[in-house]
């Protein structure tokens, strides 16, 4: 879905405000406006929790708000069903102006089940409203989660506006026409809590039917059976008594710079800037991998470009979809392979490999909760050393990290440009918040796009004493130190490759100590020497205490700011995309602040690199928990940190 917005705004990523009331005649139903809202979908891993979230969200972006979700999935495949173990949720923040979060705690939470209820309400501050399925609160079922009595009806939940709603009772009901079984007709429950929502805060329509009929094209009973659904839980809004007020949410018409958005999670804008890495490069993409959570969805994206001039390989292992990758670098490919922390930890002798032929490659990290197999559904952001110093002798790459799911697709271009530019593999460290999490993107135009096309080698390029002219494949580019790139095939181009050190210029085989140390000097003097931007400090109020961070933390970090200043505590803040080599300025940046603050989900590895490097004492802030920090968390920890 895209949308059009006009110019740019921006305000603080604060707690939901009433903005007004529309007086309605009487028997009307009266409709708030809201200035943001975060609403929660909470079932079994088999209620199609997921599906609604990514429908709800899809129609908001097309109605032209700012948004931004946190899909959280259980780890199990199929875990027991009515389990806390087994509940998967999705939030949605949307709102009129710039927001940078999913939120910190949902306004309304729809829970289809007591295990959804009993594993979110936590969560929830008080007011808020609950929706939940009655159906589902039988007894045996409160049991299995640890409930002896009806949180329905003992009173826990005065402190919250309570909407109980027959669900699954009512969409069999809706559905009663058609020709499906009890169980199959329950299925749509989903859409009819849709539905519900989609009127209380008055969604578009008109693409969720759409999507329904071209989901279920092969199967249009069913097709129809959910749109009869959706549209039961709309009117079930609109007439029963128990909603009494919908609400209206105003597009974010002026947040945003004048374009035309789309709704866009990181996983696929990082495939999208893979693509159009490839195009700017004009080199076909190839893209080596092994499925693993949560990196699959670049390969089943990718897939689906053949178009493009995107092969795509499905290996038995890690290790066979980075030898393949690095094989089509050799042959003149933008090589692409992804995965996630175990899968980058088996590829590492092959990362190596690349450092030693001086290849162009791109490694994918989309990082989850380690160590070994960990929480491949959560996030975390531990990589980043494995990422520095995760392979045996001195072999340096460059690293990368996008801030946003939408920049996603920025570093993807970045990350293209500096493995074509001065032939080496890189390192992109995103994770699973980003992957997974979506928000407005916009559509750059084809001449925003950085030319990225490269020359191959096409003949000799070293004479010799006796004044033969002979092809050097390490003879290096004294600007980058870039070495040729030479493909299989073109005469007088033969030269080796293999994992043993290379002779400086010639490339032959050499076990001698200086050519040694001379080999690895030139390959760090590479990495050290590549051009990357100034970062960028936020200052408005000469603060003493900077606030650094790097990836995924960029929106939780700068929600907090934001509230900080906003209650007149001045506080800087910068943000970090490349993590190696750093910016040149950052140590004049850090060295100018009394305090350095570094939150990080992990136990402090920027802060590690930050404190061997510069000599500066950061102070680390660090979560593990598998979840993204929360905006006003962060606020106090900074604020701690400056009075301290």
């Amino acid at each position: 879905m895209t949308s059009q917005v006009s110019s740019p705004a921006e305000q603080a990523d604060t707690d939901t405000t009433v903005v007004g009331e529309q007086r309605k005649p009487a028997g009307a139903k009266s409709v708030r406006r809201l200035d943001r809202v975060i609403i929660r979908f909470a079932g079994d891993s088999g209620d199609g929790m997921q599906l609604t979230g990514d429908r709800f969200t899809s129609e908001t972006a097309s109605f032209g708000n700012d948004l931004s979700t946190l899909p959280n999935f259980p780890a199990e495949i199929r875990a027991p069903a009515g389990t806390l173990p087994g509940v998967s949720s999705f939030q949605l923040h949307f709102a009129d102006h710039d927001i940078l979060t999913p939120g910190d705690a949902p306004n309304v939470l729809v829970a289809m089940n007591p295990a959804a209820l009993k594993a979110n309400v936590g969560d929830l501050p008080r007011g808020a409203e609950i929706i939940v399925n009655t159906d589902e609160f039988t007894k045996r079922a409160m049991q299995k989660v640890g409930y002896e009595t009806s949180p329905l009806e003992d009173g826990s939940l005065d402190g919250y506006s309570l909407h109980p709603v027959p669900l699954t009772t009512l969409t069999v009901e809706a559905l009663k026409e058609f020709d499906l079984s009890r169980k199959e007709a329950e299925r749509s429950k989903n859409m009819f809590a849709l539905g519900l929502l989609s009127w209380m805060y008055h969604r578009p329509t008109e693409g969720t039917e759409q999507f329904l009929k071209q989901k279920f094209a092969k199967k249009p009973e069913i097709a129809a059976a959910n749109i009869a659904a959706f549209r039961a839980g709309w009117n079930f809004g609109e007439t029963t008594e128990d909603f009494a007020v919908s609400y209206e949410v105003a597009p974010a018409a002026t947040a945003f710079p004048v374009g035309t958005y789309r709704n866009i999670s990181g996983n696929l804008a990082l495939a999208y800037g893979l693509i159009a890495a490839s195009q700017q490069a004009d080199l076909p993409l190839f893209l080596g991998s092994y499925p693993i959570t949560p990196a699959s969805d670049i390969l089943h994206e990718l897939s689906r470009h053949k178009n493009f001039g995107v092969r795509t390989f499905q290996a038995e292992d890690e290790i066979a979809g980075i030898g393949a990758a690095l094989g089509a670098a050799f042959g003149g490919s933008l090589a692409v392979t992804t995965t996630s922390g175990p899968g980058v930890a088996l590829k590492s002798e092959t990362i190596g490999l690349a450092v030693s032929l001086e290849l162009p490659l791109l490694v994918v990290d989309i990082q989850r909760g380690g160590p070994s197999t960990g929480l491949p559904t959560k996030t975390e952001q531990a990589d980043l050393l494995q990422a520095m110093y995760g392979r045996n002798g001195e072999a340096p790459v460059p690293v990368v990290a996008p801030r946003t799911p939408a920049d996603c697709f920025d570093a993807a271009l970045e990350a293209a440009r500096i493995a074509l530019a001065y032939r080496t593999p890189v390192m992109l460290l995103s994770d699973g918040y980003l992957a997974n999490g979506s928000e407005p993107w916009r559509i750059p135009e084809l001449d925003e796009l950085p030319d990225l096309r490269v020359q191959f080698a096409q003949g000799p390029n070293h004479t010799l004493d006796d004044g033969t002219e002979v092809f050097w494949p390490y003879k290096r580019d004294p600007q980058t130190l870039a070495r040729p790139w030479a493909i299989p095939g073109t005469p007088g181009l033969e030269h080796r490759i293999g994992g043993i050190e290379k002779e400086d210029g010639t490339g032959n085989i050499s076990y001698a100590p200086a050519n040694h140390d001379r080999m690895v000097r030139l390959r760090q003097a590479k990495i050290d020497g590549i051009d990357v931007p100034e970062v960028e400090v936020d200052d408005p109020q000469q603060a003493r205490t900077l606030v650094l961070g790097w990836g995924s933390t960029y929106g939780p970090i700068t929600a907090a700011v934001r509230r900080l200043r906003t209650a007149g505590v001045p506080i800087a803040q910068a943000h970090l995309r490349h993590l190696n080599p750093f910016p040149g300025n950052l140590g004049e940046v850090v060295r100018a602040y009394d305090k350095v603050v570094i939150p990080e989900m992990n136990l402090g590895q920027l802060a590690t690199l930050i404190r061997a490097k510069y000599l500066v004492d950061a102070v680390s802030y660090n979560q593990v928990n598998g979840m993204p920090f929360k905006a006003e968390q962060l606020a106090a920890a900074l604020k701690e940190a400056i009075d301290g």
